[in-house]
């Protein structure tokens, strides 16, 4: 019996950016690829993905890339990653591997991509020296997969993001049978969704949306919208099957909306008649009430279609009193501000608004304590390592273990880093390596710094003062050829005294300086930031970006 080291580099004390490395006998298999959304405090920055610099540097070792399915949070950073390492093969459900192709497609890199097909149930696999078997799952995408692997440390479930929907909307609940030969077999370690560990019970069905949708939808005369995640194919489905039964068309609107219909219904994972699709800007010919919407935007994304319906910024879709929008989704920590003012402005508007804490219109796709209770007891493995989730939710799984008998020295709570070694002896955190984050800005992957973002929130906060002087050449008399000129960014109304009060001081400071025949240029505009940085914040109490300029002529 050898060693595996499992090693995690995202997805631990966050939701987001799942990423979990297995290392054994000089060989690597990764398991997920994900990406996690910026927070509040990464200004500018469009998507924060791992630290790839551990795979980087051991290149040769990886054999592959496993996907649990096909949400953002476990699949969004496997283009990324593919630009840094090559990698032999990336092996998936069919679902995950057509919404991986069009990724892929976008970044121009399928000519790279050795993709292969895998279902649940299949026979197991080798990659390198770990023996791999996929495990249907019911979540809130379809074919969905718990990953088994035999490594050479000993047995490892790896339950990628799950419930126990036992009437899921496509039949395909998770595989409970198989569960338990696998925990008859004999299971060394799990890592286990912790999402909803902290909530007590069973998660609902997806149908029970379905069924609100039926209860919503036969009541309503103007249009009816519904914001969800694009990936929720079930959802759209659902929407789609009831709007068609009350004589409404549908359109998917926003770009994710349209690309993943498209491929859920080209898989045959979407079933709605191509007479009953309209495009968005066909909208205007029907009357409100033959209209269904679905849109992308329920975390309140800037850009996307909810959000610009809601501010009156959408070219084909706008909201009217008597219309109805419902959010079939449930706020990402972070969004839930973003969300709430997409909310106000829709009831601005005159649209009734309605979400999860006031009508059965979205359920979670994690299972509860009593779901993450029936897998730890089918399983019943030697060791649990609690993943996908914040500390909070990690200590509330663990303590679902401990209830669950297992041992406390069989309980690892690790976070992102941790070197957990699985060998004959156990399991325990042995080393730990570099795993931060990398922001992708615009174009460019890993080049927002600690101090751009520092600047970004400085300029949110403060504004920003330039400060233009020109001077004579030194070789003529030296001095200033005229008053310095501010330009002032962020200072609100009523700044002028103050502005006037800057530009005599600057004038005074390069006067002085040039007087005592300091004329370096680095040297006047550091005395010349700290003199107005100081005038500032004692009349203001506050600390803009200051940008002194001074020009030779």
């Amino acid at each position: 019996m050898g060693v595996c080291r499992i090693i995690p580099l995202g997805g631990l004390g966050e939701v987001g950016k799942n990423m979990t490395v297995y290392e054994a006998e000089g060989a690597i298999v990764i398991v997920d690829a994900g990406l996690a959304f910026p927070r509040d405090e990464h200004l500018g920055v469009d998507l924060v993905l791992p630290d790839f610099s551990y795979l980087v540097e051991r290149e040769s070792m990886i054999r592959g890339v496993l996907l649990t399915h096909g949400h953002e949070d476990h699949v969004g950073s496997l283009p990324y990653l593919m630009r840094e390492v090559r990698i032999p093969v990336v092996v998936a459900t069919r679902l995950t591997l057509g919404l991986v192709k069009s990724k892929l497609d976008e970044h121009g890199l399928m000519r790279e991509a050795d993709l292969r097909e895998v279902a649940p149930g299949d026979e197991p696999f080798d990659l390198g020296p770990f023996r791999i078997e996929f495990v249907r799952m019911a979540h809130s995408i379809p074919d969905a997969a718990a990953i088994v692997l035999e490594t050479p440390g000993g047995r490892v479930v790896h339950t990628g993001d799950y419930k126990l929907d036992h009437t899921p909307v496509d039949g395909q609940r998770t595989d409970v049978g198989k569960l338990a030969e696998i925990g008859n077999r004999g299971v060394d370690l799990l890592l286990g969704d912790s999402t909803n560990a902290e909530r007590p019970g069973v998660t609902q069905s997806e149908r029970v949306v379905g069924e609100a949708f039926r209860q919503i939808f036969p009541t309503r005369t103007g249009r009816i919208l519904v914001a969800s995640f694009a990936s929720n194919v079930h959802r759209m489905q659902q929407a789609a099957d009831v709007g068609l039964e009350c004589g409404r068309k549908v359109a998917f609107v926003g770009r994710s909306m349209r690309k993943n219909s498209n491929i859920a219904r080209n898989l045959g994972y979407m079933n709605v008649p191509e007479d009953a699709i309209l495009r968005p800007h066909e909208l205007a010919e029907l009357p409100r009430d033959e209209q269904l919407i679905l849109c992308t935007g329920s975390q309140g994304e800037p850009m996307s279609a909810m959000t610009r319906i809601a501010y009156n910024d959408h070219p084909a879709v706008h909201v009217d009193p008597g219309d109805t929008v419902i959010i079939s989704a449930k706020p990402i920590p972070g969004n839930e501000l973003r969300v709430h003012d997409a909310i106000n402005r829709l009831a601005k508007s005159g649209a009734e608004v309605l979400h999860e804490d006031n009508a059965p219109v979205h359920v979670s796709g994690h299972g509860r304590a009593e779901e993450l209770r029936t897998i730890l007891g089918l399983l019943r493995p030697r060791a649990v390592m609690p993943v996908h989730g914040e500390f909070r939710m990690l200590a509330a799984h663990a303590q679902l273990a401990r209830e669950g008998g297992i041992p406390e020295e069989g309980i690892v709570l690790a976070e992102n880093g941790a070197v957990v070694e699985l060998s004959e002896h156990g399991v325990r955190i042995v080393d730990h390596v570099e795993a931060g984050m990398t922001f992708v800005d615009g174009l460019g992957v890993g080049d927002v710094h600690d101090v751009a973002l520092r600047d970004r929130r400085r300029l949110a906060e403060d504004g920003v003062l330039i400060v233009v002087a020109t001077l004579a050449s030194q070789n003529g008399s030296g001095g200033l050829t005229a008053p310095p000129e501010l330009i002032a960014r962020g200072f609100g109304d009523g700044a002028e005294p103050l502005l006037d009060e800057l530009r005599e001081e600057a004038r005074r400071v390069l006067v002085e300086l040039l007087d005592d025949d300091v004329t370096e240029i680095k040297l006047l505009q550091e005395h010349l930031h700290d003199a107005l940085g100081g005038v500032v914040y004692d009349r203001t109490r506050r600390r803009p970006m200051i940008l002194p300029v001074l020009v030779e002529v």
